[in-house]
């Protein structure tokens, strides 16, 4: 699946058959249900644990969002945060 297509499906009441766990919840996060992404993010894991930092940085918790992007190895993001979706989808996309 190309980005375009993964946005596309946010046109859609469910996220596509088939996502990780991880595109699952960026797919929830994009389509404004928090609670659910985050939810999905809890069991962690790197891909997890990225987007698990992300989502606290849309809740405005950066700090806790700083530890996320720790537990991820990532480096903690200070874009814009359409930006920062569409990179972590691009790059799950990729997996």
């Amino acid at each position: 699946m190309q980005l375009s297509e993964f946005q596309a499906s946010l046109s859609q009441p469910t996220p596509p058959a088939g996502l990780s766990p991880a595109l699952q919840a960026l797919w929830y996060a994009a389509k404004g249900d928090w609670e659910r992404a985050h939810e999905i993010t809890q069991p962690g894991g790197s891909a997890l644990d990225w987007v698990h930092a992300y989502l606290h940085r849309v809740e405005g918790d950066l700090g806790n969002a700083a530890y996320w992007y720790r537990r991820a190895g990532k480096p903690v993001a200070t874009g814009a945060l359409d930006a920062e979706w569409a990179e972590l989808a691009t790059a799950l996309l990729a997996n």
